[in-house]
């Protein structure tokens, strides 16, 4: 049985893990986050010695998600927007330090692969995956293979410009489609409906410190579990934006599935049956045309270093 670890590179731990060729994490090895460019390489080494020493099975390969542009050689970090890498050659550095073969893919993308091997992708050829969380990424899967255009970088969902001139984006461009569609801009909507009318928002300013500024994603959930009609409201509001993106997604890559996953798609159907009518509302031809299916992610946090594991077993 092959044996390869995956790495996730989060930002207050870095977690390896031994995974199997079922997709099963057998061990796990944490270690923390360091706060500069360099330690975090340090870091990851620890941390695949640590989860390698777990095991007394031979470790084939390794498999980094990086959250960053990653060339078409899976070997070098070309930009990083957390960490301080510009060109970084992570893939060296770490071969030279653990002595085994290493795959660096984006994080996003190795999380669209575990979902599509061991997740709700199985069973599907052609599968568009996009993570909600403070941001909006994604991946591709198309004729059971991982789309990662020419020069690596394919599949940043969200930066896509969906509003021209819209709301600054931190990427420095204006109206991308993760300023519309994330846990960001959960977040802005509720308490921008909160400001404007705090009556309806009763549930969800208690849940928090009472001001429209202390309104986190966390009490959003809760809110809307309760029935509160700003929350209520606000992941109505999100959804629009995911289906409506979705629909576009279907005009270009025509899948079989779309899987939500990220932070943002824990809440389940609360997220998931509006984005389904708004993809539906906003899909070209809905009503004569076959409907991929939408569906949540399975794996959670585990994909991305599931994931991993597995490109870096193939190669």
């Amino acid at each position: 049985m092959a044996l390869t670890i995956g790495v996730d590179i989060g930002g207050t731990k870095i977690a390896a893990g031994v995974v199997d060729e079922e997709g099963t994490i057998l061990h796990t090895h944490t270690v923390p986050t360091p706060p500069t460019a360099d330690g975090i390489t340090d870091a990851i080494c620890t941390a695949v010695d640590g989860a390698r020493a777990s095991t007394g099975g031979e470790i084939a390969a390794v498999g980094i998600g990086a959250a960053g542009y990653v060339d078409d050689k899976r070997a070098t970090v070309i930009f990083a927007p957390n960490i301080n890498w510009r060109h970084e050659p992570l893939k060296d550095k770490v071969e030279q330090r653990v002595g085994l073969p290493v795959v660096v893919e984006n994080d996003a993308n190795a999380a669209a692969w575990g979902e599509y091997r061991f997740g709700a992708g199985q069973g599907h050829h052609d599968v568009i995956v996009i993570t909600l969380g403070t941001g909006l990424g994604g991946g591709i899967i198309m004729g059971n293979k991982l789309r990662r255009g020419r020069f690596g970088v394919a599949a940043e969902f969200g930066h896509v410009r969906v509003v021209p001139d819209g709301l600054l984006c931190g990427c420095g461009s204006q109206g991308c489609w993760e300023q519309y569609a994330s846990g960001r801009a959960l977040v802005r909507y509720a308490r921008q409906r909160a400001a404007a009318t705090p009556e309806r928002a009763a549930v969800l300013l208690g849940l928090g410190d009472g001001t429209v500024d202390g309104i986190q994603g966390q009490h959003i959930s809760a809110a809307a579990r309760q029935g509160d009609t700003v929350a209520v409201d606000s992941f109505r509001e999100l959804a629009r934006w995911v289906g409506a993106g979705l629909a576009d997604l279907a005009s270009l890559f025509d899948p079989s599935a779309f899987i939500v996953g990220g932070g943002v798609s824990d809440e389940g159907e609360l997220v998931l049956d509006p984005v389904r009518k708004s993809f539906r509302r906003w899909l070209v031809g809905s009503q004569w045309r076959p409907h991929a299916q939408v569906l949540a992610a399975e794996l959670g946090n585990r994909a991305g270093l599931v994931g991993a594991a597995d490109l870096a077993r193939q190669g």
